[in-house]
């Protein structure tokens, strides 16, 4: 054996590993802004799909979603990736109506739900819950959809409701919506916003704000 892998097992399974963990997430890990000891509560967790690696490394793990069908499925993740975690950790509520305490996480990262909001009032309310529970010095991680670059694709429903390519449905953020929204908390941009447009269906920006210490 390439003595450069030992101890390195040549057949494991990255998905298992990794779980499906959004490659902008994975990132915040890689560059030592999500560490062993953190906190991390996922709102709006669905079935788990961005806690595998991080329920393997050992961190202390918390989610809520709406759907309790999810829900049952990240308890049995975590109870296969670690035991030690007490089914209380993940909890059937939305986001905003978390019932998590005040500062409780060092990360929160709501990935690909915020634009499920119905309305402005229900986007505010589960961007300010998010920011309720996250620890001052804390990292909020959100992806979602937008209008950047694809402002000419879209069609208006109501309000920030719009249809995109792909058939879907969405509340779209803008640039102007974060930034005003980063002010408003209180926060600062870790890094700037990150807009990919999957092939002219749709945007997902990456939205990610520390919180003052």
């Amino acid at each position: 054996m390439n003595e450069r892998f030992v101890g390195v097992p040549v057949t494991t399974d990255l998905r298992d590993q990794f779980g499906e963990i959004d490659v902008y997430l994975f990132d915040q890990f890689l560059r030592g802004r999500i560490r062993p000891g953190m906190r991390i509560l996922d709102a709006g967790c669905g079935e788990g799909r961005n806690l595998a690696y991080a329920l393997r490394a050992g961190y202390e793990v918390f989610g809520c979603d709406a759907d309790a069908a999810a829900i049952d499925a990240v308890r049995r993740l975590a109870a296969r990736l670690a035991p030690r975690l007490p089914r209380g950790n993940f909890r059937v509520e939305p986001i905003e109506q978390m019932t998590f305490p005040d500062a409780c996480a060092d990360a929160v990262l709501a990935s690909a739900v915020l634009h499920f909001a119905a309305d402005d009032a229900q986007f505010r309310a589960m961007v300010h819950a998010c920011w309720r529970v996250l620890r001052p010095g804390g990292l909020l991680f959100t992806r979602l959809a937008s209008s950047i670059e694809s402002e000419h694709r879209v069609r208006q429903i109501a309000g920030r409701r719009f249809r995109l390519p792909d058939g879907s449905d969405r509340y779209l953020v803008d640039a102007a919506l974060l930034e005003d929204f980063t002010a408003e908390l209180g926060g600062t941009l870790v890094d700037p916003l990150k807009t990919t447009v999957v092939q002219a269906q749709r945007s997902m920006t990456t939205w990610v704000v520390r919180k003052p210490a």
